[in-house]
C-alpha cells in the first residue's frame, strides 16, 4: 500500500491546498513573469502632457488660467495709463520711459514670470524634434516681448545696478492677442469631444469678435502711447479716434500729430484690411454650410415646446406638403414644431416652401442621418413627441429602401426608447423587423387589399382615401352641379371616437343593442356608429351585431362631419312632438329628420328637415298595385335588445347557397371547398384569415392558365368555362403583397357562387414560395405576359373579365422627371380603355397628380370643366382637389401615396390604422364585422330613403350602412346646357339612330354579338350625308346662331370619327382572337361610358333618396358570432386541424 501511495503523482499547482489558501501569492516561485503595459505613460513628461494637454478637464482649466493672466496683464496696463500723470515736453524719452509705481511693477513682474514659465513648459511638452518651429511661433515671440523685459528689470532692480529700469516701457497691451489665442484653445477643448457644425460656427463668430476687439484695443493703446509726445491723448480720445477711423466716418476733430503715431495708424489699417476679410470669408462659408445642414434644435426649446421628428431619405415637395397639411389640420397640433432629419441637401422647392412665414416658424430642416447619435441629438429625439420614419417609394430597389427604414427605426429606438415610432414600410416581409414600433403601415398590404375590395365593393379605395383625409366638407360647394356639392359635403366625414357615458350622441343607449344605438343615433343626430371597444380590451369591433349590449365605459367609433366636441345641438319642440316613438317611425309620407348643427370651426351647417327629393335624378315613387290605397310595405322596428329569432343570420360555414342548387348543378359544378386558415403564408407577420380553401393543393402546373399539363388541356381562359367573370391583375412580379389581394376575395364570408376566378398576369414568373401559398385557394391562376401585348390580354380572358387591375410597376417608379414615373402605366391603361371601353379598369399610380390623365379625352368639355374646378379648389387650399376627377370619384384609379395621411392621422387618432385594416380585411377580430356591399334593385325602391334603408338593415340582418356609391348620367356644364340645348338633344338622337341602324344590319348574320357595329367602309358616305342633312336642318331652324351650327357640325363629325375608330379597334381585336384560335362569340363590343359618372356619398343625411343601381356600403356582423356553442362543427370540410381549432375559438 505504501508503494502504491508513493506512486500517486502530486496534484497540479492549481489544486494544491496551499494555493487555495494563499491565492496568487505564490507566483514568485513559478517561472511566470509579470508584465506591466503602457510604461511610457508613467514618465514625468507623459504625466505632465496628460495633465496640461491630453486631459480635457485639466487642459481646459490650464487654458482658462492662462486666459485670465493675459486679461489681468491688460487690465494692469490700463491702470498704469490711468494713474500716470502726463509729462510736459515732446522728448522721445517719454516713449521709452513711463511712470510705474512699485506695487504695480511687482504685479506685472509676477504675471510675466508665471506666463513665461507656462509658455516654456507647454513648448517643451509639445516639442516634436524641431526647436525652431517652437521658437518662431507668433505666440511665443509675443510672450518673450512682454515677459522678458520685466524679468530683466526685476534682476537689475534688486541688485541695485539700475533702479529706474522698472519704468521701462513694455507693450503689455499686446497680451490681448495672447488672450485671444488662449480663448481659441479653450473653446476647442470645450468642443473637442463633440464635433458639430454649430460649434465651428460659434468658434468662428467668437474669433471674429475677438480679432476685432484686439485690433481696436491695440490701436487705442498704441496711439495713446505714441501721442505722449504730441497731443497727450487719453484713452477715451484714442477710443473715439479708432471707432471713427475704422467705421470710415473720419470726422477729423481728433487726428494724430507725430509721424510715429501716423505710421502706426497706417500699419493697423493694413492689418485690418488683411485679417478681417479672411475672418469674414470663413464665417460666411460656415454660415452657408450651416444653412445646408440646418443648424440645431436647442435643448431649451425641446424642453419648453413640443415637436415631432420626420425622418426621410429624400424629401420631395409633395411628401412635405401632404405631411404638413394633414399634421396641422388638427387644432391641438398648431403649437407643435416639425423637425425634418434628412441626409440630403434641401431641395430648391422645399427651401422656397419653408421660407413661407406659415412654415418657417414651424418647420426646422436638419441635414443629417438618423443612424448618427450626433444628428439625433441635434434633433432632440429623446424629447420628441413622436418620430415619423417614411420609406422612399421611388427607389428602384424597394427592398433596399425598406432596409434603410429598418435601420433608422432601430437607431431611433436605441437612442430614444420612449419616443413613439410611426413607421412606413413598403414590403410586407420586412414588417416583422419593426414590430416594436407603435404604428406601422405596410404599403403593399394596404394597396393590394384595396385593389381587391375595389373588385367586389366598387370605389373602396376612394372611400378609404376620403375617410383618412382631413376635410371640412367645403369642397365643391361653389360648383353649379348638385352631385359635386353632395359629394364634396359628404367627403368631410371622418372617423372619431368618444366614451359612451361622456357622449351626447350615444349616452342614452347604454344597456341597449349596438344596432339600436347605431340606427337611432343616425336618425336623431346624423352620425353613423360603426364600432366599439371595451375598456379592458384593445381590440376594436366593427359592428359587433345586435347581440352586443352597449356599456357606459365603451369607446364608440362613429363617422361624422366633425367630432362631437366641436358640435352644437339645437332642439326643436315641433320635432319633439312629431317623435311619437323613439324606436321606429311609421309615417304616411316620409321620415322626419332631426335638425343637427355640425360645427366645422367657424362654419355651422344646419341640416334641417327637408323634403324627399333627388336633385340628381327623377323623383322615385312608391310601388303601388292597382290603387293608391294600397298600404306600402312596413319595416320592422330595431329592437333595444336583440331577439335571436328575429335575426336573419347567415351561416357561412354551411353556405346556404349550396342548398339552393339542383342535384345536376351540384354534380356539374365543383364547388366543394373547405373553410379554414391558409396552411402556408408567404411572409412572416400576415394576419390569419378564415378563407375558402381546396381540400388538396393544386399542382403547380395546373396554376398556369395558358399552358396545358397532364391534369388539364386548357390553354386559355375561355376554355375553362367559368360561370363568373374574371378578375385580372396585371403586375410586374408576384410579390408577397399580392397574397393580400387573393385573401379578401376568398374570405369565408364571400358566398361560394359569387367567387370570381383570379388571373395573375405577371411580367416575370413567380417563385415557388408564392405558388406554394396560392395553390390552396380555388380558381387562382397565373400567366406570364404583359398588358403591352394584346395576345396576352386575349389569352388571359380580358374580353369577359369583370375587372382589370393594373398595378404600378416597381421598375418604372423612378424616373429622371418625378412625375414621369407613371407614364408607361397611363399609356397602357389608355390603350386598354380604347380597346375594351366596357371593361372596368382599376389602376394604381405613383403620383396623385397624374390621375387627370386617366381615360383622357382631349376635347371633352366636361373633363375641361372638372379641370378648372380642381384648380379652383386647390387655390382655396383644399387637400382633396383631385377628388372631383371622374376616375378617382368612380374608384377606377388611386395612388398609394394618398394613404400616407393614414400614418399621419394616427398621431391624433391612434385607432385609424386598426379600423382601416379591419375594413380592408387585413385583420380579422372575433366578433368584428366586415365591409361588403349591396345593390339597390327595382324591388328595393319602396324603401325610398336612406333612413328607412338603415332601419331595414338594422332590424333584419344587423348590417350598418356607411355610404352610397351612386352612378348618374353625365351632363354638360350648366352654361353649356343653357347655350346649346337643341344641339345636345340632336346629337344624342343621332347616336341612338346609328346604334339602332347598326344593330339591325348586324342582327341578320351576327346574332351572337351584342351591340356590334359594322366596319364596312360603305357606311361612311351615308353617315357623312346624314350629318350634312342635319347641319342644313339646324341652320334653317336657328339662323341667328350660325356659330353654334358650326360647333354642332364639328361635334357630329367628331362623333362619326369616334364611331369609325371604335369599329376599327373592334375589328383589330377580333382578328387577333381569330389568329390565336379564340372564339369571338363572347366578345362584347365596346360601349362608350363617357355618358355616366359615379361618386361616393359617405354617411349621407337620413332623408337622402335611394335610387336604382345605388351600391350601399355595409359593415356586416361576423357570421361566426351567431353560431350556437352547442354546434361544435357544422361540416367536416376543414382542410387542416388549424382551421378547425381556429373556427371553434372564434365562435361567440
Amino acid at each position: 500500500m505504501v508503494d502504491l501511495e508513493s506512486e500517486v503523482p502530486p496534484l497540479p499547482p492549481r489544486y494544491r491546498f496551499r494555493d487555495l489558501l494563499l491565492g496568487d501569492q505564490g507566483w514568485q516561485n513559478d517561472d511566470r513573469v509579470q508584465v506591466e503595459f503602457y510604461m511610457n505613460e508613467n514618465t514625468f513628461k507623459e504625466r505632465l502632457k496628460l495633465f496640461f494637454i491630453k486631459n480635457q478637464r485639466s487642459s481646459l482649466r490650464i487654458r482658462l488660467f492662462n486666459f485670465s493672466l493675459k486679461l489681468l496683464s491688460c487690465l494692469l496696463y490700463i491702470i498704469r495709463v490711468l494713474l500716470e500723470n502726463p509729462s510736459q515736453g515732446n522728448e522721445w524719452s517719454h516713449i521709452f520711459w513711463v511712470n510705474r509705481s512699485l506695487p504695480l511693477w511687482g504685479l506685472q513682474v509676477s504675471v510675466a514670470l508665471i506666463s513665461l514659465f507656462e509658455t516654456i513648459l507647454l513648448g517643451y511638452l509639445s516639442y516634436k524634434g524641431n526647436i525652431w518651429e517652437q521658437i518662431l511661433r507668433i505666440p511665443f515671440i509675443l510672450e518673450i516681448i512682454n515677459a522678458v523685459p520685466f524679468i530683466i528689470s526685476f534682476r537689475f532692480v534688486f541688485q541695485i545696478f539700475w533702479p529706474s529700469l522698472r519704468n521701462l516701457f513694455v507693450p503689455v497691451f499686446l497680451n490681448c492677442w495672447l488672450a485671444k489665442h488662449a480663448l481659441e484653445n479653450m473653446i476647442n477643448d470645450l468642443h473637442r469631444a463633440i464635433q458639430r457644425t454649430q460649434s465651428a460656427m460659434f468658434n468662428q463668430v467668437l474669433i471674429l469678435i475677438s480679432t476685432l476687439l484686439c485690433l481696436i484695443f491695440t490701436c487705442i493703446c498704441g496711439i495713446q502711447h505714441l501721442e505722449r509726445i504730441g497731443k497727450k491723448l487719453n484713452l477715451f480720445d484714442s477710443l473715439y479716434f479708432c471707432i471713427v477711423t475704422f467705421s470710415t466716418v473720419g470726422f477729423g476733430d481728433v487726428t494724430p500729430e507725430t509721424w510715429s503715431s501716423k505710421l502706426f495708424v497706417v500699419a493697423m489699417i493694413c492689418v485690418a484690411l488683411v485679417v478681417l476679410p479672411i475672418q469674414f470669408e470663413q464665417l460666411a462659408y460656415l454660415w452657408m454650410e450651416r444653412q445646408k445642414s440646418g443648424g440645431n434644435y436647442s435643448r431649451h426649446r425641446a424642453q419648453t415646446e413640443k415637436h415631432v421628428v420626420l425622418c426621410v431619405s429624400s424629401l420631395k415637395i409633395d411628401l412635405l406638403m401632404d405631411f404638413l397639411n394633414e399634421f396641422y389640420a388638427h387644432p391641438r397640433l398648431q403649437d407643435y414644431y416639425v423637425v425634418i432629419l434628412c441626409p440630403t441637401e434641401m431641395d430648391v422647392q422645399v427651401r422656397r416652401v419653408l421660407q413661407i412665414p406659415m412654415w418657417s416658424q414651424r418647420v426646422i430642416y436638419l441635414q443629417g442621418s438618423a443612424l448618427k447619435d450626433q444628428d439625433l441629438l441635434r434633433a432632440k429625439m429623446d424629447d420628441a413627441e413622436a418620430c415619423f420614419i417614411l420609406s422612399s417609394r421611388c427607389e428602384v430597389d424597394r427592398t433596399s429602401s425598406d432596409h434603410q427604414t429598418i435601420l433608422r427605426a432601430w437607431a431611433v429606438k436605441d437612442f430614444a426608447p420612449n419616443c413613439p415610432l410611426y413607421v412606413q414600410i413598403l414590403k410586407p416581409e420586412n414588417k416583422f423587423h419593426i414590430k416594436f414600433a407603435d404604428h406601422v403601415v405596410c404599403e403593399e398590404e394596404f394597396k393590394y387589399a384595396m385593389l381587391a375590395l375595389n373588385c367586389i365593393c366598387p370605389a373602396t379605395s376612394t372611400l378609404i382615401t376620403l375617410l383618412v383625409h382631413t376635410s371640412r366638407g367645403q369642397e365643391g360647394q361653389q360648383s353649379p352641379e348638385q352631385w359635386q356639392k353632395m359629394y364634396g359635403r359628404c367627403s368631410g366625414n371622418e372617423v372619431y371616437h368618444i366614451v359612451l357615458e361622456e357622449s351626447t350622441f350615444f349616452a342614452e343607449y347604454e344597456g341597449k343593442s349596438f344596432t339600436y344605438a347605431s340606427f337611432h343615433a343616425h336618425k336623431k343626430f346624423g352620425v353613423c356608429l360603426i364600432g366599439v371597444r371595451r375598456e379592458d380590451n384593445k381590440n376594436i369591433l366593427l359592428n359587433p351585431g345586435p347581440r352586443y349590449i352597449m356599456n357606459s365605459t365603451d369607446i364608440c367609433f362613429y363617422i361624422n362631419i366633425t367630432k362631437e366636441e366641436n358640435s352644437a345641438f339645437k332642439n326643436q319642440d315641433q320635432q319633439r312632438k312629431s317623435n311619437v316613438s323613439r324606436s321606429f317611425y311609421h309615417g304616411p309620407s316620409r321620415l322626419p329628420v332631426h335638425s343637427i348643427i355640425a360645427s366645422m370651426g367657424t362654419v355651422a351647417i344646419d341640416l334641417q328637415d327637408t323634403s324627399c327629393r333627388s336633385a340628381s335624378g327623377p323623383t322615385l315613387s312608391l310601388p303601388t298595385e292597382g290603387s293608391k290605397e294600397v298600404r306600402r310595405p312596413s319595416i320592422a322596428p330595431v329592437l333595444e335588445v336583440a331577439d335571436t329569432s328575429s335575426i336573419q343570420t347567415c351561416d357561412l360555414l354551411s353556405d346556404q347557397s349550396e342548398d339552393e342548387t339542383t342535384p345536376d348543378e351540384e354534380i356539374s359544378s365543383n364547388l366543394e371547398y373547405a373553410k379554414g386558415y391558409p396552411p402556408y403564408s408567404p411572409y412572416i407577420g400576415s394576419s390569419p384569415t378564415f378563407c375558402h380553401l381546396l381540400h388538396e393543393k393544386v399542382p403547380f402546373c395546373c396554376l398556369r392558365l395558358d399552358k396545358s399539363c397532364q391534369h388539364n388541356y386548357y390553354e386559355d381562359a375561355k376554355a375553362y368555362g367559368f360561370k363568373n367573370k374574371l378578375i385580372i391583375v396585371a403586375a410586374e412580379t408576384a410579390g408577397n403583397g399580392l397574397y393580400n389581394f387573393i385573401v379578401p376575395l376568398r374570405a369565408y364570408y364571400r358566398p361560394k357562387k359569387e367567387l370570381n376566378p383570379i388571373v395573375l398576369l405577371l411580367d416575370n414568373p413567380p417563385d415557388m414560395h408564392f405558388l406554394d401559398a396560392i395553390c390552396w385557394f380555388p380558381m387562382v391562376y397565373y400567366m406570364v405576359g404583359s398588358i403591352d401585348n394584346l395576345d396576352d390580354l386575349l389569352r388571359c380572358g380580358v374580353t369577359f373579365a369583370a375587372n382589370m387591375v393594373v398595378v404600378d410597376k416597381e421598375s418604372t417608379m423612378s424616373a429622371e422627371e418625378d412625375y414621369m414615373a407613371d407614364a408607361k402605366t397611363i399609356v397602357n391603361v389608355q390603350t386598354l380603355f380604347r380597346l375594351f371601353s366596357s371593361l372596368s379598369i382599376i389602376t394604381e399610380l405613383t403620383h396623385p397628380a397624374n390621375m387627370r390623365f386617366m381615360q383622357f379625352r382631349a376635347k371633352d368639355c366636361y373633363s375641361l370643366a372638372l379641370s378648372k374646378l380642381e384648380k379652383k379648389e386647390r387655390e382655396r387650399g383644399s387637400n382633396l382637389a383631385f377628388m372631383f376627377r371622374l376616375p378617382f370619384a368612380a374608384g377606377r384609379v388611386f395612388s398609394i401615396s394618398m394613404l400616407d395621411t393614414l400614418l399621419y392621422q394616427s398621431f391624433v387618432k391612434d385607432y385609424m390604422i386598426s379600423i382601416t385594416r379591419l375594413l380592408l380585411g387585413l385583420d380579422t377580430t372575433p366578433g368584428s364585422g366586415f365591409l361588403c356591399s349591396m345593390k339597390i334593385t327595382a324591388e328595393d325602391l319602396w324603401i325610398r330613403t336612406y333612413a328607412r334603408l338603415y332601419q331595414k338593415l338594422c332590424s333584419s340582418t344587423g348590417d350598418v350602412p356607411i355610404g352610397i356609391y351612386r352612378t348618374e348620367s353625365q351632363k354638360l356644364t350648366t352654361s353649356e346646357s343653357r347655350k346649346i340645348p337643341s344641339q345636345s338633344q340632336i346629337s344624342i338622337s343621332v347616336e341612338e339612330w346609328e346604334d339602332t341602324k347598326d344593330s339591325r344590319e348586324q342582327g341578320h348574320h351576327r346574332g351572337n354579338h351584342r351591340n356590334s357595329t359594322s366596319s364596312d367602309q360603305s357606311d361612311h358616305p351615308l353617315l357623312r350625308r346624314k350629318s350634312m342633312q342635319w347641319a342644313r336642318r339646324l341652320s334653317r331652324k336657328g339662323p341667328k346662331h350660325s356659330g353654334k351650327t358650326a360647333e354642332k357640325i364639328t361635334q357630329q363629325r367628331l362623333n362619326l370619327y369616334r364611331r369609325s375608330e371604335r369599329q376599327e379597334l373592334a375589328e383589330l381585336v377580333k382578328n387577333r382572337m381569330k389568329h390565336l384560335g379564340l372564339s369571338t362569340v363572347g366578345y362584347d363590343e365596346m360601349n362608350d361610358h363617357q355618358s355616366t359618372l359615379s361618386y361616393i356619398l359617405i354617411n349621407p343625411s337620413p332623408d337622402t333618396r335611394i335610387e336604382l343601381n345605388d351600391v350601399v356600403y355595409l359593415i356586416r356582423p361576423d357570421p361566426l358570432a351567431y353560431l350556437p356553442n352547442s354546434e361544435p362543427s357544422r361540416r367536416n370540410s376543414i382542410c387542416n386541424v388549424t382551421g378547425q381549432d381556429s373556427r371553434e375559438e372564434t365562435q361567440l
